[in-house]
Formats: C-alpha cells, sequence, structure tokens
C-alpha cells in the first residue's frame, strides 16, 4: 500500500483533477468548492480551467461506468489514488475523443512516477494500453434492467430502481442521464435596479452573450464566460441563480410591506428574490442554522443595494421563543434534502447518499413545517420547498402535513401556472431536471385559514 506524495505539480491540469477526484473520495468534499480552490492552488492558467472542469466532473458523474469498463484489466488490489488516475485516464480516452489516446497514457504514467514509484507507473500503462488494445466491454451485455441502468449512467442502483418505482422507466432513465450534463448558466436580474435588457446590454459590454430565461420572466441564460467576474455582478444588477430555484418565491406572493420569514436562508439567493418582489419595503428575517453562513446573506443583500433583511443564525426550530405565534405573514422553508435535483451540480451526491439518509432528512422536515405553521398568520401563506426528487421528501410530506393540519389548504401557485414549462398538477409542482434543463425541485404552497 503505497500514498499518493503531495507535491503540487504546478499548471498541470491532469494531476490537479486527481488531487481534486482524491479529495472528494477521502473526504466527501463538494466538488464546486474544491476546484475553484485547486485553481488558484495549482496556478491553472485560464485557457485550462475549462479542461479541468470538464476532466473533474466527467471523471466524477461516469465512475460508475468507468469502474464498469476497468475491471476486466485489473489484477490484485490497487491503492485508491491509482484507480482514479485510472478512471480519470479512461474518462479522456472513452469520452474526450479530440485528445489522442497515447497522451493520455503518457501523461498518466508520468504522475504515477510523480507520485509513486516505476512500479505503479509500470501496472498504470499496462492497465491503460491494454484497454487501447482490447477495447471496452459492452454495458448491453448486461442482463438485468436495474443493474444496465446504474451501470449506463452512473447512478447507484438503489436510486435507480427508487426512480423507476416513482416515475417509471423511461422518466427515470431520461433523469440519470440529464444529471450527467452541464447545468445552464442562469442568473436573476435584480429588478430593483435593471431591466431585463439593461442587463443582457450591460453584459453584452463585457463581451457575454446573454438572453432571456426560457422558464421564469425576470431570468437570463448565458453560454460561456463568468458571470461572477463581471461588473454587472459587482454592481448588484444580477444574481447567479438556477431558474427552478426561483420558482418557490414567486409561488410566495408576497407584496411590500409584509412581514416575512425565510428560515433556511443561507447563501441568501432566495431571501434577496424576496425582497426584489416587495421592492424593499417591509420586512424580511432570514434565518440560518450556521452563524458563519450569514456573512453570505449580507454580502449578497448589500452587492443588491436591499436593506429590509434581518439575518440571525440559530435552529429555526426554535424560533417561536424569538417571535411567538402568529408573527407573520408569509414564510418559506426552503428545507435541508438530500439534494437528488442538483445532481448534475454536485455529481458526488449519487455516491455518497444512503436510503437511510433520506429517513433522518424527513424528521427535520417536518419539525421545520411544524413551526412555521405556529408562526404563521391567520390567512398567511407558507411555502414549503426542495431541491431533490423523492416522493417521501415532497408529494409525500405535503400529504402528511396536511392530515395533522386540517385548518391549511393548499394554495394556489397563480404565479406558476402561466408558465407552460411547469408541469402542476394538484396544486404542487415537481420539477424533473429534464423538463427544462434545471435542477430537480419540488413547491407546494399552504393557505392558513382564518378562525
Amino acid at each position: 500500500m503505497t500514498n499518493a506524495k503531495k507535491r503540487i505539480w504546478n499548471g498541470n491540469v491532469r494531476d490537479a483533477a486527481l488531487s481534486i477526484l482524491m479529495e472528494i473520495n477521502q473526504n466527501q468534499a463538494y466538488s464546486n468548492l474544491l476546484l475553484n480552490r485547486t485553481i488558484k492552488k495549482y496556478d491553472i492558467d485560464p485557457k485550462d480551467r475549462g479542461l479541468l472542469t470538464e476532466l473533474t466532473y466527467g471523471t466524477l458523474q461516469h465512475r460508475l461506468t468507468l469502474d464498469y469498463y476497468l475491471e476486466p484489466f485489473v489484477k490484485g488490489k490497487l491503492d485508491p489514488w491509482v484507480r482514479e488516475l485510472l478512471r480519470l485516464s479512461i474518462y479522456q480516452i472513452i469520452y474526450l475523443t479530440k485528445i489522442p489516446p497515447h497522451a493520455v497514457v503518457h501523461e498518466a504514467v508520468e504522475i504515477a512516477k510523480r507520485r509513486g514509484h516505476k512500479g505503479i507507473s509500470a501496472t498504470v500503462n499496462g492497465i491503460l494500453r491494454s484497454v487501447l488494445r482490447k477495447g471496452v466491454r459492452p454495458i448491453e451485455d448486461i442482463q438485468d434492467d436495474i443493474e444496465r441502468m446504474s451501470v449506463e449512467t452512473s447512478h447507484p442502483a438503489w436510486l435507480i430502481e427508487r426512480w423507476v418505482n416513482q416515475f417509471g422507466k423511461e422518466e427515470a432513465l431520461a433523469m440519470a442521464h440529464e444529471n450527467n450534463h452541464p447545468a445552464r448558466m442562469t442568473a436573476r436580474v435584480n429588478s430593483l435596479k435593471a431591466t431585463v435588457e439593461e442587463a443582457i446590454t450591460a453584459l453584452a459590454k463585457e463581451g457575454i452573450e446573454a438572453s432571456r430565461g426560457e422558464v421564469i420572466p425576470g431570468s437570463i441564460q448565458v453560454s460561456s464566460g463568468s458571470l461572477a467576474n463581471t461588473a454587472a455582478f459587482a454592481e448588484g444588477l444580477l444574481t447567479i441563480q438556477d431558474e427552478s430555484s426561483m420558482l418557490p418565491v414567486l409561488a410566495l406572493d408576497v407584496k411590500p410591506d409584509m412581514k416575512v420569514l425565510d428560515m433556511c436562508a443561507a447563501p441568501g439567493g432566495k431571501t434577496t428574490f424576496i425582497a426584489e418582489k416587495m421592492n424593499d419595503i417591509g420586512e424580511i428575517y432570514a434565518h440560518d442554522l450556521h452563524e458563519h453562513k450569514l456573512a453570505l446573506i449580507e454580502s449578497n443583500a448589500n452587492r443588491l443595494g436591499i436593506q429590509s433583511i434581518i439575518t440571525k443564525s440559530g435552529d429555526s426550530r426554535e424560533l417561536e421563543s424569538i417571535y411567538g405565534p402568529a408573527s407573520f405573514d408569509r414564510i418559506l422553508v426552503d428545507a435541508p434534502c438530500s439534494g437528488l435535483g442538483v445532481i448534475r451540480r454536485k455529481p458526488e451526491i449519487k455516491y455518497n447518499k444512503t436510503e437511510q439518509d433520506l429517513k433522518s432528512l424527513t424528521e427535520i422536515q417536518e419539525q421545520l413545517l411544524a413551526t412555521a405553521y405556529r408562526l404563521l398568520k391567520d390567512d398567511g401563506i407558507l411555502v414549503y420547498s426542495t431541491c431533490t426528487i423523492e416522493y417521501d421528501e415532497n408529494e409525500g410530506m405535503v400529504r402528511r402535513f396536511l392530515e395533522t393540519h386540517p385548518d391549511l389548504t393548499l394554495y394556489s401557485i397563480d404565479a406558476l401556472a402561466d408558465i407552460d414549462s411547469l408541469a402542476i398538477k394538484d396544486n404542487l409542482l415537481q420539477v424533473l431536471p429534464q423538463h427544462f434543463g434545471s435542477d430537480g425541485f419540488f413547491v407546494a404552497a399552504f393557505h392558513k385559514k382564518k378562525e
């Protein structure tokens, strides 16, 4: 057993990608956070950053498929970092056809020499040359449907089976494939500072081509470039946000001078959207369990020029002791969830989650909703949302909550009804990733009847 040496190979994209993949496996770290950190740590040239992103996410997204291809060529045990290096290399050979295979093998051998010893580099060389010579085995040879879908889309079999049971085989397969495609880059225009046309014009002056979003009024989408590095972003004309993530705020139906609670607010994307919809008039209380995350909300609010947000930390299940019953006109519970709707952004989720994780989350969601119910005024609106596609966390949660709170009814989400892309059924909205290339999301709104 050997440990890969920690020496940083400045500027080497593949070695940098390997470091990210190793840390994700060892520490269950998040790929999106590691990517930005590694770009600086390895001093990756701007022209190579796209390749680093492709190598990292591609290898991670297709891990189970790559292991299926690799298995026949491995004899004996491999150190974890060597297996990760082989996955990275096979990904390039199979999926990135513009890179010459011999160049992939050469680079892998050099990394193996640098991180290990001659024996390891010889093993890596031998395995990869065997792959080039013999080719990989076809996935079609797998007889069991669930196992074949699992390997084909690189999603754990237990997850594929759940989705087949919930959505049917065709939708489950489409969703799993969609999770392996890059997310669209979308943003919300700050209506307090600019119109959509003005934001698009401002970005065009910086060389970024933007167009109106396909689903949400007031949103834009871009095909390339970094919105976070633009003057338009710095000046608060826009907020980077997925279109699905904007839906709960539209369902909340806020108006100026209301008192609103966002129970799980960080990093503040929905909170600031609430403020924009209220013309920054009223009171918005933004809570988050982690105090250090409040700075993210405050930073976003300051950049956007918003004054109506008050941030507080602590367990949102205990907010009655702070505010008392019937304190708010509107409450948003964007609940902690399994996150299975954002796999395309965080591919490691599909390997790290277990069925037990899903069960433990529903308890927290129920407690948050119970607290929100007591804090809501009569005739108030409570919106429950998640970034998952799991029935128990979504529609199942709503049905159970309605059974135990007979004075609640599902509120008609009229603000969303005119959007053709949305599949609203019985006043419940479930967005799947393949519906319009966004994150998977769920939205339900409750109305509290007057006594």
